[in-house]
């Protein structure tokens, strides 16, 4: 019988054990870190739950996500009889709160066999007695994701890896050794090994004979799900995830917090995910693309990097906006006789029209009302002797201070708020 993809991922951790002393082992760690656990520092904090939930998320399945056993109990679909790759979990002592949790391989003579973690402080396969059964769960294998949420995620990767490029060794780059966007630390993390001096070598001649599929299960499962793409809009899902890559999931998720103005704590959860889905994605991957060139600019390699960064932020937000499904504002959709905008319109890709900004129309206001009075009769507004006497002496020249005071306020406030570059635009008048 053909075993879940999940428990591939199971096996390949069998014989992972807890080391002795303060220093947590890091393949132990890195469960808690795929689940969204990075701050665990410790394999003495219980990890059974941490364990499953790793393998479902290297599997490309939502996990709970939560450190608690039975949370699985309200997940996936509920199982009256054993199954091979099922989730079983078990009461552990009198305590309501406490629980273990597994995947189950075998069951027979009123007990289960379960292949699970922090059993016996290590990966292994145990059997329990069926008595502690709480519940078999089946993963929600027909829909972790729908066919349209994985095309984005696709997608976005492809971005991503055009973005990155293939090997790099910059001496000056600060992620050192690079291959597909994968770096030499990242690389080893993965595979559960250690980067040492000694084992340094050998590591980074893997890395550059790195095949596209083994980078994108790591872009999955590091960066791509814990960083909670998967479940924002479109197009700002591309924006979050080639973020995560370039800057970190941690920073990506504050990011993208301070884009949507709600409280930057680096932990995406309800309040993060509900502003994602109240404004225009494009107006959201417009804020966060400003956020990513602020921060980019503060970066001591900016002086060797700095144009490559940008132009990597320019066409991922010109990326976001292609991506079917995303929002855009009315200023952001081209009408029909509109042409498409070149270099010359706009370098960065990302400007406004100008018939679009307060300042280019407070500078006309301006101009309407100083400089129309003395070259109007030049063509033919002419303003008569017989209506300054109707309606004052004074109404030329109020209306001409009126008028030049409101297109100096609008172009001074034009100006304060502008964010972005011009673009020119054809206009077609019929007469």
């Amino acid at each position: 019988m053909e075993q879940p993809a999940w428990l591939d991922h199971a096996w390949r951790e069998a014989g992972v054990r807890e080391t002795p002393g303060p220093a947590g082992n890091d393949r132990i760690l890195q469960f808690f870190r795929d689940v969204g656990h990075p701050a665990v520092a410790s394999d003495e904090v219980a990890w059974c739950a941490a364990f499953l939930g790793a393998c479902l998320e290297r599997a490309g399945l939502r996990s709970t996500r939560s450190l608690l056993a039975r949370s699985y109990l309200d997940w996936g679909t509920p199982l009256q009889t054993p199954k091979l790759g099922a989730v079983a979990t078990l009461s552990r002592g009198s305590d309501p709160g406490q629980g273990h949790v597994g995947f189950v391989i075998g069951a027979g003579d009123g007990r289960l066999f379960l292949l699970g973690g922090n059993q016996q402080d290590a990966v292994s396969v145990q059997s329990f007695e069926t008595s502690r059964l709480l519940g078999l769960r089946w993963p929600p294998v027909a829909a972790p994701q729908d066919g349209s949420r994985e095309d984005i995620f696709e997608t976005s990767l492809a971005h991503v890896l055009e973005m990155e490029g293939g090997w790099s060794d910059d001496p000056h780059d600060p992620g050192g050794p690079t291959n597909l966007g994968i770096t030499l630390a990242v690389y080893a993390a993965s595979k559960g090994v250690e980067l040492t001096e000694a084992s340094r070598a050998a590591l980074k001649r893997e890395l550059q004979r790195l095949e596209p599929a083994a980078a994108r299960q790591i872009y999955r499962t590091r960066y791509w799900t814990p960083s909670r793409a998967d479940a924002l809009p479109p197009g700002l899902a591309l924006m979050h995830f080639d973020a995560a890559v370039n800057h970190g999931v941690g920073n990506a998720a504050r990011m993208l917090q301070q884009a949507l103005r709600v409280t930057a704590d680096g932990e995406i959860g309800p309040e993060t995910l509900g502003a994602s889905r109240t404004l225009p994605s494009n107006e959201i991957v417009g804020r966060y693309a400003d956020i990513r060139r602020e921060r980019y600019r503060s970066r001591g390699h900016f002086w060797r990097f700095g144009r490559g960064w940008l132009r990597r932020v320019e066409r991922t937000v010109a990326a976001a906006q292609k991506i079917k499904g995303v929002q855009t504002s009315p200023s952001m959709q081209r009408q029909p006789g509109e042409r498409n905008m070149t270099a010359t319109d706009n370098p960065s890709g990302t400007g406004k029209w100008w018939g679009n900004s307060v300042t280019i129309w407070g500078a006309l206001v301006t101009a309407a009302s100083t400089v129309l009075p003395v070259i109007g009769p030049l063509l033919g507004l002419e303003i008569t002797p017989d209506l300054v006497s109707e309606l004052g002496d004074r109404v030329v020249d109020v209306a001409q201070a009126l008028g030049g005071l409101v297109g100096i306020a609008m172009t001074i406030y034009g100006r304060t708020r502008a964010t972005t570059t011009l673009e020119r635009r054809q206009i077609t008048f019929q007469l």
